[in-house]
């Protein structure tokens, strides 16, 4: 895939038009959304509502649809049935969402270095066929020093760590003067200081009033780091407090017997058997 090409096709859906927020309405209503794929069903009759601020954990199995809900509220796909509302509106015109897809998914080789990127979050801010001002590149490095990548403007990105790519897509957020962050599976693959230097980060911009969902694998680290949690296996299981949804019948019921869990002295060991998985086509 070229570089961040879904990064570029929200971009040119927000320079198209913008859509106003709704006074009183939540930043994020979902209603009997539903999405299907050629070889099946990958989320089915979905709702729920997210207030500014909140900091939520996505987690489900393999091929639960966590990568498709989250393309269908940055308005990447349209869903076959439902609605998604972001401050009232359709997602397709609002330029407060910033979509991170999986780090699989981008071109490391297309040559273009850190501060590009980060600028690719403006062009929303900046209408067609403007140049970046001197303000527009003030905000781009502001960004990179909040997630403490400014050293690093010039460097290309392929040269970067996983942990900095991470960074180096919330500074890119920050640039957007995004109010809904999306970021699927940023923890994947970085070691255990990457991955608090990326949560200390979101917790940042919670506390800012940014709406951050995450999607994870790791269920201790939803449960530690986020507000709420929703689980999902291409339906909604449980949504709410993480005490709440992440106990023994939900997890059994959204990973569909290949979840085991085993008593300990500590409390309960659990774990996702992944040997058999049956996704839908790849779409997570």
């Amino acid at each position: 895939m070229g570089l961040l090409n879904e990064f570029r096709r929200t971009d040119r859906l927000f320079r198209r038009y913008h859509s106003p927020h709704e006074d009183g309405a939540p930043i994020l209503r979902v209603v009997g959304l539903r999405v299907q794929y050629e070889s099946g069903v990958a989320l089915d009759d979905i709702s729920f509502e997210l207030c500014a601020g909140e900091r939520v954990a996505v987690v489900g199995p393999n091929g639960a649809g966590k990568s498709t809900l989250f393309k269908a509220i940055a308005g990447v796909i349209s869903p076959d049935a439902g609605r998604v509302d972001v401050y009232g509106h359709m997602p397709g015109g609002h330029i407060c969402i910033a979509y991170v897809p999986q780090r699989s998914q981008v071109d490391w080789r297309f040559p273009v270095n850190v501060a590009d990127v980060v600028m690719m979050g403006r062009v929303g801010q900046m209408g067609l066929f403007r140049h970046p001002s001197a303000r527009d590149w003030e905000v781009v490095y502001r960004a990179l020093e909040v997630v403490g990548m400014e050293a690093l403007a010039r460097r290309q990105i392929g040269q970067l760590s996983g942990g900095q790519q991470q960074r180096m897509f919330i500074a890119r957020a920050l640039a957007q003067e995004a109010e809904l962050v999306l970021m699927d599976e940023p923890l994947t693959g970085l070691d255990m200081g990457s991955q608090q230097d990326i949560l200390t980060i979101l917790d940042r911009l919670s506390q800012q009033g940014v709406t951050v969902m995450v999607a994870l694998h790791d269920l201790k680290v939803a449960a530690d780091h986020f507000d709420r949690v929703m689980l999902l296996n291409r339906r909604l299981v449980g949504f709410g407090p993480p005490d709440q949804v992440l106990n023994a019948d939900n997890l059994l019921s959204a990973y569909s017997g290949r979840f085991h869990l085993l008593p300990t002295a500590d409390g309960v060991l659990a774990w996702e058997d992944t040997c058999c998985d049956d996704e839908v086509a790849g779409h997570g």
